[in-house]
């Protein structure tokens, strides 16, 4: 969504009533004398627009023979004087002091270069190059060059050419050919041909892109993000990806970078100030829309969070206005999130675990050498989570058969009288099936005095028909009772009927019946107008818990375009507690069940201490199923791999075997 037409998307306007010299006079009274009056100096420039600083700047020079850049420096600091100093550049030459301060020095700041590359036009491009010149009396190319290597350089050069197309004709013929060529370049090779990735997405229109990228996912069935990051590796992806996102939506693009500063821990000034100042004048509005939806807050209010004092008020005022009146979605963002649902409609995404079946698998063998491990003085951990970790579920199973016909000895015994505290919940949770697995989780967590609704919303919101039948029997097995009535005795009201439901392992499967997926978003859409609750909760729980989830894709989608709200963001506005945890729940695990539990895995590690009930839970059941996928929504979210946040936040045996499990850095 570039400018719609071309309406001004920008924050920042002129000022109507400019006089040049009084606004000098202003700034150099506010500098003069002890002290500067940093509240007048802000509230002036930050309500100018870039030209018209500019003007001033020579007013100051005429009126008092000095550089008003330099007078600023001397009496601001820190992040405050970083951003007044940044809107005091014509946008060039601030694109142009920011590369040459990430590429100067010691090391290479690569995001900053990828963010300024991949997001600028063609002129933007061409008038940083002048710049970069005239400021530094240097070839910025020559620069890069110097600076960076391999793919990435090369491709960093071809952006820095502003060549990019821009005819908005598209034909038809050359997208098939760019589809078909990038495919054979990456998915279709033993090895990559980088070269042909760095010709289409440095060369092509942004509309021609679009298209391609469309008819690539509707071709491969992969998206050509998840392309390039099984294809391409280390900066150079990095630089991919942006120039990928910044042709989707560089306002989404945008607005993913401005909530990666502030979110966790510290705030990434430089990329903050970097944006709001560059952006300002730009795409702010449509920056704003898009962080509006897609993460349930205002930038306002994120800002306003995460700093302080003058510096905070500064990108106030360039953020220009708070979104969050009563989280109304915008016609635009609703569009958007339309759009997404349609994307993830065509997507089929290969689900795959990171634990497989092992090659050369010899039962005897692994029987042998983990009672070894486990017999005589000490025990030999490493041996034992070497082998249960490289082993699949069925293979763990023949050897627990074997374990018992050879020595006559029941394995899991063994293991729970060798290993202790972590390693074994880990450990022996690998070695049961995993619907007897599940059924001692859902026990568990209905076990004595409190009950742990999270887990048992997290299980039953997530497993299929199949996998629900499976544990319902497992239950029965292991532990004589009906896990129906188990629920019900230990769970009560609304919950009690969500979880009912879903253990019920009773969803449709059929496809999408676009009718019905009307009459099911009308019924919700009504139904959070009337006054009536606990209708609203029935209402919501018959269609989540017994749609199938490409019904539900439908209905979400046909939701938005009713009411221009989110389905997930309705419940949480409606509803409280368990059951809204439960709704949305489901729906995240229609939306994305991965993404669902690598939030679920990150939230279990971030903060002081760690839920290792929950980490070890979603580690062992999703270790075959989908964790590769998880992994990839993991760093996509929070720009850290899983491995990385498991690593600074376990030790010991305990985390050796959960790295096995997680199979790699990102």
């Amino acid at each position: 969504m570039d400018n719609m037409g071309n309406r001004y998307r920008g924050s920042i306007t002129d000022y109507a009533d400019f006089d040049a010299n009084k606004d000098a006079e202003t700034l150099y009274t506010a500098m003069k004398g002890f002290g500067s009056d940093k509240e007048a100096i802000l509230e002036l420039i930050t309500s100018r627009s870039n030209k018209q600083r500019q003007e001033i700047c020579q007013s100051y020079k005429s009126l008092y023979g000095k550089d008003l850049i330099a007078d600023l420096k001397y009496e601001l600091t820190g992040k405050f004087e970083r951003l007044i100093v940044g809107l005091m550049r014509p946008l060039a030459y601030f694109d142009a002091k920011e590369i040459k301060d990430a590429i100067s020095g010691i090391g290479t700041d690569e995001k900053c270069l990828i963010e300024i590359l991949a997001s600028r036009t063609n002129q933007q491009i061409h008038q940083l190059v002048e710049a970069y010149k005239d400021a530094y009396e240097r070839n910025l190319e020559e620069d890069v060059i110097a600076d960076t290597s391999g793919h990435f350089k090369k491709m960093l050069v071809v952006l820095l050419q502003g060549t990019r197309e821009e005819d908005d004709v598209v034909s038809e013929d050359l997208v098939a050919q760019d589809v078909k060529d990038l495919y054979e370049a990456g998915e279709q090779k033993w090895g990559t041909d980088e070269a042909q990735f760095i010709y289409i997405l440095g060369n092509r229109s942004k509309q021609h892109l679009r298209l391609v990228f469309d008819e690539y996912l509707k071709t491969t069935g992969i998206p050509i993000e998840a392309s390039i990051r099984g294809e391409l590796s280390g900066d150079f992806e990095k630089l991919m990806l942006a120039v990928v996102k910044c042709i989707r939506s560089s306002a989404e693009y945008f607005a993913e970078r401005l909530f990666k500063a502030m979110k966790g821990l510290g705030t990434r000034d430089n990329t903050l100030i970097r944006i709001m100042v560059s952006r300002s004048e730009l795409d702010m509005l449509d920056i704003r829309e898009v962080f509006r939806t897609k993460y349930e807050k205002s930038l306002y209010s994120m800002i306003k969070n995460d700093t302080s004092g003058e510096y905070k008020k500064a990108l106030l005022k360039l953020c220009g206005g708070d979104d969050d009146a009563a989280g109304q979605f915008f016609p635009e963002a609703a569009k958007v999130a339309y759009q997404m649902w349609e994307l993830s409609a065509v997507a089929r995404v290969e689900l795959k675990g990171t634990v497989r079946p092992a090659p050369n698998f010899d039962p005897e063998a692994d029987a042998k050498a983990l009672r070894k491990a486990m017999k005589g003085l000490g025990t030999d951990e490493d041996t034992i989570i070497d082998i249960i970790t490289h082993r699949s579920n069925d293979q763990r199973q023949q050897i627990r058969q074997t374990f018992k016909s050879h020595f006559g000895r029941d394995l899991m015994a063994d293991l729970k009288s060798e290993i202790s505290g972590n390693l074994a919940k880990l450990i022996l949770g690998l070695m049961m099936p995993p619907a007897h697995y599940d059924a001692k989780q859902l026990k568990k967590a209905m076990e004595g005095a409190g009950t742990d609704e999270q887990a048992l919303i997290e299980i039953l919101a997530t497993r299929n028909n199949q996998e629900i039948q499976a544990i319902n029997e497992a239950y029965q097995e292991d532990y004589h009772k009906s896990l129906e009535d188990d629920l019900s005795s230990d769970t009560s009201g609304h919950l009690k009927r969500i979880l009912v439901s879903l253990a019920t392992g009773n969803r449709d499967e059929g496809p999408e019946n676009s009718d019905q997926a009307r009459e099911d978003a009308q019924e919700i859409a009504d139904t959070t107008t009337s006054s009536d609750k606990p209708s609203l909760e029935t209402r919501f729980m018959s269609i989540l818990c017994t749609r199938s989830y490409h019904h539900l894709r439908r209905v979400f989608q046909e939701f938005i375009k009713m009411t221009n709200y989110d389905v997930e963001h309705t419940i949480k506005k409606e509803m409280s507690g368990d059951v809204r945890d439960a709704l949305v729940a489901i729906v995240q695990s229609v939306k994305n069940k991965p993404l669902f539990f690598a939030d679920k895995l990150y939230k279990s590690m971030k903060g002081a201490g760690t839920d290792e009930k929950t980490l070890t839970r979603i580690m062992v059941s999703r270790s075959e199923t989908d964790l590769l996928n998880i992994r990839r929504e993991f760093i996509e979210k929070y720009d850290k791999s899983l491995h990385h946040v498991i690593e600074s936040d376990n030790s010991g045996d305990y985390l050796k075997a959960l790295l096995a499990l997680c199979g790699g850095e990102d």
